[in-house]
């Protein structure tokens, strides 16, 4: 791929720079039998993960590897020639879009002469450059931390000095290398002791929004699948949403009105992504218990990208890790998003499939398409599990008439001389909840 092929970073212009790289993802032929992803889909998304901090890359492909070398993981050929391409853009840094041991990204940085970041640590860049509350800085933090651990293994001059002992045992004292693990294992200690309090402070905020109470919705799904612009579709808000892998990091959250006047709290979380060490899912548990927690969770799907289902089984898999499972929990509705971008015969066979399917729906966040339907299937989630009661209410007393209007819904009433009758729709906790404030018949 020429740089002149390269795409831009989702503004039409070519990004601010921060450093000249080269793009490259392995295609390990072990790894390419029954795969969902196409290796050119992989490598757009790994360029498109380096525009997000704004690299300048110059040059990006795909490289067979028939036997991977555990020294360099590539073939010395494939190596060579990336040499001659590093020499010839005078790039600053290689990104191999798979995961590197540290022996092998120190080899490959010097046969390469240049820095080498594997996939994880480059989606830890962007996560740094994003992350803006304190919980999602935390998070970051933990997950770059555990990283760097496993790494110190580097032959950097600093790591030979060491320093002398304490107290009367003298001796050689502790290396640089132990010293710089030792102190990466305090902080890790101190971050998940903060990690826990927010995770208690989550958890207070549920019960508040509990005794409320409004149902949350939670969006999950693949990143830069259209969480954002759908959030700001259906809470009219002004959440950051560009074509932009990891547009947005930390968690936000809405109070919405459903059609039938109904309050529910829209919940955007952290995007999904392939090839994610079990490690950096863990270190943002405290953003996913809040989908964990969700009443209805909706999983967005870009369904005009090529490996639509291979994300959708990325997504299924962090879900299931959760101990949500995506094909059983009623919880989980299927949003097909982006179908403005599909051609006439795709957009079909998808309104088709959503039509056969009651936890599905079609829409275009970004056109409006659809947002109607998907309304009406969250109010009649929301209602699902509502009674329907009959309660005579002294007309004198609209503190109780003005709860159950706003808590329940009113299907019918009638009006005597001292009280209101009701036919109301309404949750099993509200109505225990209107039963022990209330005096009712």
């Amino acid at each position: 791929m020429k740089a002149s092929d390269l795409p831009t970073n989702g503004n039409g212009r070519a990004p601010t720079a921060s450093g000249r790289a080269i793009v490259v993802h392995p295609v390990l032929r072990s790894e390419t039998d029954g795969a969902l992803r196409h290796p050119e889909s992989c490598l757009d998304e790994a360029v498109g993960l380096a525009l997000a901090i704004d690299l300048d890359v110059v040059h990006a492909e795909c490289a067979r590897v028939n036997r991977p070398q555990p020294s360099i993981l590539l073939g010395s050929g494939t190596v060579e020639h990336l040499a001659q391409i590093v020499e010839e853009h005078e790039a600053t840094l290689v990104i191999l879009d798979h995961a590197l041991s540290p022996v092998q990204q120190r080899n490959l940085e010097k046969a390469l002469k240049a820095k080498v970041i594997d996939r994880t640590g480059l989606i830890l860049e962007i996560f740094g450059a994003r992350a803006r509350t304190r919980e999602g800085m935390l998070q970051v933090e933990l997950a770059s931390l555990t990283y760097q651990k496993s790494r110190l293994v580097r032959s950097w001059t600093h790591l030979e000095r060491q320093r002398g002992g304490f107290g009367f045992l003298g001796g050689p004292g502790e290396s640089q290398l132990e010293m710089d693990r030792r102190l990466i294992g305090d902080r890790i200690v101190k971050i998940k002791k903060e990690l826990d309090d927010v995770r208690r402070t989550r958890g207070l905020h549920r019960k508040a929004r509990a005794k409320v109470p409004y149902p949350v919705v939670a969006l999950v799904g693949y990143t830069n699948a259209g969480k954002s612009t759908l959030f700001n579709r259906l809470a009219n808000a002004d959440v950051f949403a560009k074509d932009l892998l990891f547009a947005t990091l930390d968690p936000t959250m809405r109070q919405v009105t459903l059609p039938s006047g109904r309050k529910v709290i829209l919940s955007d979380t952290v995007g999904f992504i392939s090839d994610l060490p079990h490690g950096l899912v863990a270190a943002f548990r405290a953003t996913l218990e809040e989908v964990d927690a969700a009443d209805i969770i909706l999983h967005v799907r870009d369904i005009a990208h090529i490996d639509t289902d291979a994300q959708k089984a990325d997504v299924h898999e962090v879900m299931r890790d959760m101990g949500i499972d995506p094909d059983e929990d009623e919880r989980v509705i299927e949003v097909l998003n982006k179908i403005d971008a599909l051609d006439a015969e795709s957009r079909e066979a998808v309104l088709a499939q959503s039509q056969r399917n009651p936890r599905a729906v079609a829409v275009s966040a970004r056109t409006g398409e659809g947002i109607e339907a998907l309304d009406r299937l969250l109010d009649e989630r929301m209602n699902a599990h509502r009674r329907v009661v009959d309660l005579s209410i002294d007309l004198g007393d609209g503190a109780a008439l003005a709860w159950l209007y706003a808590k329940g819904e009113v299907l019918e009433r009638r009006d005597d001389d001292a009280q209101a009758h009701l036919h109301v729709a309404i949750d099993p906790a509200d109505l225990a909840r209107f039963e022990k404030r209330f005096t009712v018949e």
